[in-house]
């Protein structure tokens, strides 16, 4: 039997993707960390706090190439800090180790980041985001006469 409201629901649904791809705020580009950028000792899940983090934002990672790097990895990995053998299937979704990466946060989700060098993400150096949707109200079209 089918859901007599089953169009109802389609039609709010694409009303609503409609309006979210119309009213998208401006992305955001944010450098991981800001001056101290992707390195030990800093507390990035408190650096991330404070950010409303929107699809379509840009996370900048700053480091010495080759003395760290960025993996965005599965929940799994970013809690154990194990990376295996570095591939999808041990959990790890992208590798970024050119010392200046640019991560465009591209869907509303979580993402989790990591350093995988031995004992870097243990001694603290891994956070993770939530991405949202982000809405603005639309551009104020009234107009004033100054006659």
């Amino acid at each position: 039997m089918e859901n007599p409201n089953r169009h109802l629901i389609i039609i709010i649904t694409t009303l609503v993707e409609m309006i979210l791809v119309f009213y998208r705020a401006e992305p955001k580009s944010y450098t991981v960390g800001d001056g101290e950028g992707w390195d030990i000792g800093t507390n990035y899940m408190a650096w991330a706090q404070p950010h409303n983090f929107t699809v379509g934002d840009v996370l900048v990672f700053k480091y010495v190439k080759g003395q760290h790097n960025a993996y965005e990895v599965s929940k799994e990995v970013y809690r154990s800090c194990d990376v295996g053998n570095g591939s999808a299937s041990a959990g790890v979704l992208e590798k970024h180790e050119t010392g200046s990466d640019e991560v465009v946060l591209g869907e509303a989700r979580d993402y989790w980041f990591i350093c995988s060098f031995q004992g870097h993400c243990l001694g603290g150096m891994k956070f993770g985001v939530n991405v949202t949707f982000a809405l603005i109200a639309p551009p104020n079209t009234t107009h004033h006469d100054d006659a």
